[in-house]
């Protein structure tokens, strides 16, 4: 009898258990939620209004910040129209991308939190003011695709997106575009500038106030085909690659990584291209805190969003 007691104490026991901690999960909603109360947090200045835990760790680019530092201190305003949110069950976390204001001035920012029973246990950010006080067209509105659900049949699972999504660095950091699955609808915004694709019918103006690109033998220039033309070589590494937030609704997956860039040499070689053969690039070393955005439907990536912040030479990532 007293053994049968025990173990009826024991069941009930781990019953409980169990359910506190699904309890402690925050669902889809619940993430996007949580999002949304800290950045509002963030510009009124009141951490103490988000479930932070008592350790928290925060990164600000690259630099480990308290609450009450960094953006708890400089935000302004919050997003009123370009808002990106990725929300990740699984690994209770959510991320995204907004554009906000931080003293006053437009700011382009990416961020993360991760949560355990129901509590803030990390959050990152990564902010980049953006130049002038003009958004640009590109950062003023979410693009269509980004938000919308994809299809049953053309969704993929969650370690698919994360394996999609890793494979952008490896394509980059090797100068092999065949290494990660570019559709071949595949455009890129970075900070606001769009870099693939450029050429051909499009004009291609990336940098505002720069002469359109001339006519030429080239081409359209793809997601892809960017990278064959060596076009990233002076690119030494990718390191701090993490990858941990994915969406199956939406197939938006999110990476954070650290460009590093020796600039050991002035000029790098250039492949396939009918009007030059070399690119001069006479830049100090440099490493770009990055982080990107994938929208993945079909097990090909489509759009990329990606915010970066320039840092001084082997900086660590604070993590």
């Amino acid at each position: 009898m007293r053994r049968l007691i025990f173990v009826l104490a024991v069941t009930v026991m781990f019953a409980f258990n169990i359910s506190n901690a699904i309890a402690a999960e925050c669902d889809r909603e619940c993430l996007i939620k949580m999002a949304d109360d800290y950045i509002s947090a963030l510009v009124t200045h009141t951490p103490g209004k988000v479930p932070l835990a008592d350790a928290v760790r925060t990164v600000e680019n690259a630099k480990q910040i308290k609450p009450g530092e960094g953006l708890w201190k400089t935000a302004t305003a919050g997003p009123i129209e370009f808002k990106i949110i990725v929300p990740d069950t699984f690994s209770q976390q959510v991320g995204g991308m907004v554009i906000m204001q931080s003293e006053g001035k437009p700011a382009q920012v990416g961020f993360r939190l991760k949560l355990s029973n129901g509590k803030i246990v990390e959050a990152e950010h990564l902010v980049s003011l953006l130049r002038g006080t003009e958004i640009p067209d590109t950062l003023k509105k979410v693009r269509p695709a980004i938000p919308m659900e994809i299809p049953y049949e053309y969704a993929d699972s969650r370690g698919r997106l994360i394996h999609i999504a890793r494979s952008y660095y490896d394509a980059v950091d090797l100068n092999n575009g065949n290494l990660a699955p570019f559709a071949d609808d595949c455009d890129r915004i970075e900070n606001g500038y769009r870099t693939a694709p450029t050429g051909g019918h499009l004009g291609g103006v990336g940098i505002p106030g720069t002469a359109p690109r001339p006519v030429g033998l080239l081409g359209m220039v793809t997601c892809r085909s960017q990278i064959n033309l060596q076009n990233f070589e002076y690119i030494s590494d990718i390191v701090d690659r993490r990858v941990e937030i994915a969406d199956t609704k939406t197939g938006l997956a999110i990476g954070f990584s650290n460009f590093r860039h020796k600039m050991d040499k002035k000029e790098y070689r250039l492949l396939n291209d009918p009007g030059r053969d070399k690119v001069e690039r006479k830049y100090d070393p440099f490493d770009m805190m990055a982080m990107h955005i994938y929208k993945i439907w079909g097990g090909e990536i489509h759009q990329i969003d990606t915010v970066g912040v320039m840092a001084p030479f082997n900086t660590p990532s604070g993590w």
